[in-house]
């Protein structure tokens, strides 16, 4: 005997248009077709948008079984997967369902800046232009290439440092300027930052200072020395450090910062006050790298190292 052929169960329903992409702003009609195996008509059926009724007074028969609803001057979507439009039968069964994005077009990317660890890598972040908020999903990628030669590369790793950043690992050139941009595209548009042009050298920053001591001076109840090394990441390259100090009495938290360090990697904290503990932390500005001529970046600062002056 032949075998048995089974139709797949018809859909209840259609909307019309389904899934759409519209501005904020737009009107729309949609309309719910029920198919003719469904013994169900026009007048049978109501609409709902995330699950709360539409007035009857915005509807129309186009035919026995299609019903059309009229949506005006739309808000943006409540959530990025979009909004729910939904047509039941009388009793609240669900017939058929299409989402709705309403949103804007994407604004072109600003701020980007940029900086490198220990010239092992690349971290940039940028800001989402001027709203930032277009009510819809909105993808950003990171493209970067060597200036004069390079082929456009995409960067993968991002949110590596807050919500618009990306996290270029290694391969990177140095003594080469890269031109580094970001698109931005969603359901209604592209839109792409302009190009920013760096060299690593001139970004660098570096972990912060390791072997952070802190110590009495004699008996000298108003000073203490504190001591570090420079970031060994850059032992091998031509570089000036200028390093600053913040300390803080133990009960407040109120730093003060020791700007004039210089180069040096020791320094004598004086007016401080008797018997007192307090907290020193130390950062590193590497600037001059094999000559560059930019202000560097500074380092995070290290973790906050105790001692107490002597008591009078």
């Amino acid at each position: 005997s032949p075998p048995l052929s089974v139709s797949p169960a018809a859909d209840p329903a259609v909307i019309s248009p389904q899934d759409p992409t519209l501005l904020i702003g737009s009107s729309l009609v949609a309309t719910c077709t029920v198919s003719p195996d469904f013994p169900l008509k026009a007048e049978d059926l109501y609409w709902t948008l995330n699950g709360r009724r539409l007035p009857a007074a915005s509807y129309a028969a186009l035919g026995p079984s299609t019903l059309s609803v009229a949506l005006a001057r739309l808000n943006g979507s409540r959530q990025q997967s979009g909004d729910n439009l939904v047509c039941h039968s009388r009793d609240g069964g669900i017939l058929a369902g299409s989402c709705l994005y309403v949103g804007l077009p994407p604004e072109k990317p600003v701020n980007i800046s940029c900086w490198s660890k220990n010239m092992k890598d690349l971290t940039c972040k940028w800001a989402p232009g001027t709203e930032g908020e277009t009510f819809l999903h909105t993808n950003y990628t990171l493209k970067y290439k060597l200036r004069w030669y390079g082929r456009d590369n995409t960067c993968q790793e991002y949110h590596t440092a807050g919500p618009y950043s990306c996290h270029i690992p290694k391969d990177l050139a140095l003594f080469t300027p890269y031109e580094i941009w970001v698109e931005a595209s969603n359901r209604l548009g592209v839109a792409v930052s302009d190009v920013v042009m760096l060299d690593i050298l001139d970004v660098v920053t570096t972990d912060p200072p390791p072997d952070v001591h802190v110590s009495r001076v004699g008996d000298l109840e108003d000073q203490l020395s504190v001591r570090w090394s420079s970031p060994p990441a850059l032992k091998d390259f031509l570089f000036q450090a200028k390093y600053q100090i913040q300390y803080r009495v133990e009960d407040s938290s109120e730093w003060k910062v020791v700007d004039d360090v210089g180069n040096q990697t020791s320094c004598r904290l004086a007016g401080l006050r008797p018997g007192t503990v307090y907290f020193v932390q130390v950062r590193c500005n590497p600037y001059g790298i094999y000559g560059s001529k930019k202000a560097g970046i500074w380092s995070d600062w290290s973790n906050p190292t105790a001692a107490s002056t002597p008591r009078s």
